[in-house]
């Protein structure tokens, strides 16, 4: 009996957060481990559709470079990245596209599918979603000291974000499932930085939350501690002082766009954690980082 009522007490403890955002949208970047590991993929579909059943809206926008890699070296296409970036030649930008938004995509759409959910997957050329431009590379590249200035080719980033689709979508009941392949006004497909477009993403819809799932437990200070809360203001100093550094950088400038754009709360978390979307949305103390 006391199993029961410890059960009940947890779902009471759910309750103030299901009633404050009931009807609200919140942005989730899928990627990492929690896209590979079996139970942390059944966990993360469990999760999406149990938000969608109680009356929030989950909007998901999905990574896949390690599956990219993989289809790159099946073909003999070789891969080089500079400055972080992949070097994305017309050849490899038809790969990206291909992985991205015909195999990764539908099998996350299958995945939500199969535990329930009404999931619907989209890339940035369905209704023109998102609108992308071909980054400077010279600059880019400059700016992260890279060895070497070349073209990085189809690499692009948001120019604009156009919601109306995603909208009909969540207001027809759907989960939108995004790949982060965008439409240039030349009509060519562009690789863009997941993370960033699941910043803009989110703040073009005014979503409550974005939620982004890694493999590390979150921001961790210089002593290695894991920082619980940090302010928009500070992030810059952060970054300049090593304590936010490689991939981890990305992911701050996506939490910096939402926040810019009117999300109220940004939160990085170790989707190596089962369950992990639920214990930061539904309890008092939350997990990973919080940036607002």
């Amino acid at each position: 009996m006391e199993k029961l009522i410890e059960k009940a007490s947890t779902l009471l403890e759910a309750l103030p957060y299901i009633k404050r955002f009931y009807g609200k949208t919140i942005v989730i970047k899928y990627g990492g481990n929690a896209m590979v590991r079996e139970e942390l993929k059944d966990a993360f579909a469990e999760d999406i559709v149990l938000l969608k059943y109680i009356g929030i809206n989950p909007v998901i926008v999905h990574g896949g470079g390690p599956q990219i890699g993989e289809f790159l070296e099946k073909l003999k296409i070789p891969t080089r990245f500079i400055g972080g970036m992949r070097v994305t030649d017309k050849e490899t930008m038809n790969v990206v596209e291909m992985v991205l938004v015909g195999k990764v995509n539908k099998e996350i759409v299958k995945l939500i599918n199969s535990h329930g959910g009404n999931a619907v997957g989209l890339s940035g050329k369905d209704g023109n979603l998102i609108i992308a431009e071909k980054i400077d590379s010279k600059k880019y590249l400059s700016e992260v000291k890279a060895p070497e200035i070349i073209d990085l080719g189809f690499v692009g980033k948001v120019k604009k974000i156009n919601p109306d689709i995603v909208n009909k979508l969540i207001e027809s009941k759907f989960i939108p499932v995004i790949a982060p392949v965008g439409i240039g006004e030349d009509f060519e497909a562009y690789n863009i930085n997941a993370d960033l477009v699941a910043g803009e993403v989110a703040a073009a819809l005014k979503a409550e939350k974005l939620i982004m799932l890694t493999d590390v437990e979150g921001i961790k200070d210089k002593n290695g501690k894991l920082i619980k809360s940090i302010a928009r203001k500070d992030l810059s100093n952060l970054i300049e002082n090593g304590t936010i550094s490689g991939g981890m950088i990305p992911k701050v400038k996506a939490c910096e766009i939402a926040l810019i754009g009117g999300v109220r709360k940004t939160h990085i978390i170790d989707g190596r954690v089962k369950h992990s979307i639920l214990l930061e949305i539904f309890t008092q103390e939350g997990i990973g980082t919080e940036i607002v």
